[in-house]
C-alpha cells in the first residue's frame, strides 16, 4: 500500500525542512501501524527563494522525495493538479507545507477509508483563530453566497487537506479545466467523504502568500466556475429596469398631457440615467467574466509547464 503526499510549495524554503521532519515521523509511525509505504511529491510553484535547492537536497537525502518544479508561478490550483498527476499512490493526500494541515491526522484519515468505507477523508477548520477579523468575515460570507448560488456544496472552513482513494484522484484528474477551483472540484466529483474537524494552526515559518485581493479573485473563480446564478441575476436586473423604464415613460407622457412639459427635474433625470448605466455596466461585467473564462478554456493552454523534476538530476 503506497500513500502519496502532494505538497504545493511557493517560497517555502524555511518551512520545508520542518514539514519533511514531521511528515517523515508520521510516515514511520504509519509504516509500523498500517504497513504503509510513502512517497512525497513536492510541487515548486515557481518559487523565488531557495525552495528548489531544498527539494533537491531532500531528494538526495531520501529517495521517497520527488518534486516537480514549474517554469513560473502558475498558482496553487495548478500545483495541486500537477501533484495529483505525478502521484503514484493507492491513496493520495494533498496538504500545505506550512504545517497548518497537521500530518498527524493521517492515521485517523486512513482508518476512515480502510475501515469505514469512505472514499475521501477531508478536513475543515472549526475556528479561524489567528486570521484578521475582516478576512474571516468575508470568508464566511463567501461560503454562504456560493452555497446559495451553486448546486455544488462547498463546506465552510474546508481545507485542501484531504486523503483520497485512487479512484477519486482519477476522477479529479478527468476535470482538466484551465480555470480550477479545487474545493468545488472535490465536491462536484462526489464520492463518500468523511469530515475531520480541527482548530486553526499557525504557520510554522514564513509568511502567507494569500493577500485579501488574491482571496477575492479566488472567490470569484469559485462562483463563476460552479454557478450560473450571476447571469440570471444580471438578466433579472435587466428585466426589472426595463419595466421601471416603461413605467417611467408612461408617467412622463401622462404628466405632459395633463400638466404640460416643464423643464424642471433634469438633475433627477441625470441621476436615473447614471443609475441605469451603472446597472448595465455591472451586468456587462458579469457576462464578460464568463466570456473571459470561456475564452481561456477554448485556447486549451496547459495548466502548467514543468522546468525540472527529480528525474533530471
Amino acid at each position: 500500500m503506497l500513500i502519496t503526499l502532494v505538497v504545493p510549495c511557493y517560497n517555502e524554503e524555511e518551512a520545508l525542512p520542518l514539514f519533511y521532519a514531521e511528515a517523515a515521523r508520521v510516515a514511520a509511525q504509519m509504516e509500523k501501524s498500517h504497513g504503509a509505504a510513502f512517497e512525497f511529491v513536492f510541487v515548486d510553484d515557481g518559487s523565488a527563494d531557495g525552495t528548489l535547492p531544498v527539494l533537491r537536497a531532500l531528494h538526495a537525502q531520501d529517495a521517497r522525495v520527488r518534486y516537480v518544479s514549474f517554469s513560473r508561478n502558475f498558482g496553487k490550483e495548478a500545483a495541486i493538479y500537477a501533484g495529483l498527476q505525478a502521484a503514484r499512490g493507492d491513496y493520495v493526500a494533498t496538504l500545505d507545507a506550512d504545517l497548518q494541515d497537521p500530518p498527524a491526522l493521517l492515521p485517523q484519515m486512513l482508518d476512515a477509508l480502510q475501515n469505514e468505507g469512505y472514499d475521501c477523508a477531508a478536513t475543515r477548520r472549526t475556528t479561524r483563530r489567528g486570521e484578521p477579523p475582516l478576512r474571516s468575515w468575508f470568508a464566511r460570507r463567501f461560503y454562504r453566497i456560493i452555497n446559495r448560488m451553486s448546486d455544488t456544496e462547498i463546506v465552510d472552513g474546508a481545507r485542501d487537506y484531504r486523503l483520497m482513494r485512487r479512484r477519486m484522484v482519477d476522477a479529479v484528474l478527468q476535470m482538466a479545466e484551465y480555470n480550477r477551483f479545487s474545493k468545488g472540484i472535490f465536491s462536484w466529483v462526489g464520492f463518500k467523504t468523511k469530515w475531520f474537524d480541527y482548530e486553526n494552526v499557525e504557520r510554522v515559518a514564513g509568511q502567507t502568500k494569500w493577500s485579501f485581493w488574491g482571496l477575492f479573485r479566488y472567490s470569484i473563480e469559485g462562483i463563476v466556475g460552479f454557478s450560473t446564478a450571476p447571469l440570471i441575476i444580471a438578466a433579472g436586473a435587466g428585466v426589472a429596469f426595463c419595466l421601471a423604464a416603461f413605467v417611467g415613460i408612461v408617467f412622463v407622457v401622462v404628466r405632459a398631457l395633463l400638466f404640460g412639459d416643464p423643464t424642471s427635474g433634469w438633475p433627477s433625470m441625470v441621476c436615473i440615467m447614471l443609475l441605469c448605466s451603472g446597472v448595465q455596466l455591472f451586468c456587462l461585467g458579469i457576462v464578460g467574466e464568463y466570456l473571459a473564462k470561456t475564452y481561456l478554456e477554448v485556447k486549451h493552454r496547459p495548466v502548467y509547464l514543468t522546468r525540472e523534476t527529480e528525474q533530471d538530476l
